[in-house]
């Protein structure tokens, strides 16, 4: 009886724990939950994540980016911080996490398109961005800053390739402002009209949408190539 009670009660940890993780991640994964439970801290480790870690092409930078500036206008005590200071903020944690992301494609090296595919790394996200980058070269830190996927894996494999450093830092403050910049005006100027507000979700949604499509392309146009 005792070791039966012992045995349930454990099986319910494990399932609370298990939903507990579930709940994060849903959180970590949607852009107005991460920036009302973390404020500006996770907000900041969630665009250096995207941007620098291998397992961070699936957070919303996008949309977070935009919703932020929304916010910035809409909610200003949430962030407490104002537009100026919330672009150089971000920017400074996308540099650092290309910069990482770099660093890390450095350390490893080529072996990484032989490493086998796991829940995280998916070989074919790296065949993607390579093929991106033979297409517009050192232009692909800066177009790819706009593309999931694409901006997490372009960093790592410009250190595999071993891109020149200087060069690389030239395209990646490039592209953080140029990515960050745009999209956080955007969502502070549209943030005063009671629409945008009333559809953010919609709005959302979009933005995955048109900016999933050319890495969809992409990734259809190799698969076609090899077969």
């Amino acid at each position: 009886m005792l070791v039966a009670s012992h045995f349930e009660r454990s099986r319910e940890a494990k399932g609370l724990i298990h939903s507990t993780v579930i709940e994060f991640l849903k959180q970590l994964t949607d852009p107005q939950s991460i920036i009302a439970y973390g404020g500006i801290v996770l907000l900041l480790f969630v665009i250096f994540a995207e941007t620098g870690l291998l397992v961070g092409f699936f957070l919303p930078g996008d949309s977070l980016i935009f919703i932020s500036g929304m916010i910035c206008v809409s909610k200003p005590d949430l962030l407490g911080v104002n537009l100026v200071t919330l672009i150089f903020l971000l920017c400074s944690a996308a540099i650092i996490g290309n910069i990482a992301g770099y660093c890390f494609g450095y350390k490893v090296g080529p072996p990484l398109f032989e490493r086998k595919d796991s829940l995280i790394f998916k070989k074919r996200y790296l065949e993607v961005t390579r093929n991106f980058y033979d297409k517009n070269g050192g232009k692909a830190l800066i177009i790819g800053r706009f593309l999931p996927i694409i901006r997490t894996f372009a960093p790592i494999l410009a250190g595999v390739i071993n891109v020149d450093f200087k060069k690389f830092m030239v395209y990646n403050i490039i592209g953080a402002f140029a990515w960050i910049g745009s999209l956080c005006s955007i969502g502070y100027f549209l943030g005063t009209h009671k629409w945008v507000q009333e559809n953010i979700g919609a709005i959302v949604i979009g933005l995955i949408i048109i900016t999933t499509i050319p890495v969809l392309t992409t990734f259809l146009q190799e698969r076609k190539n090899k077969q």
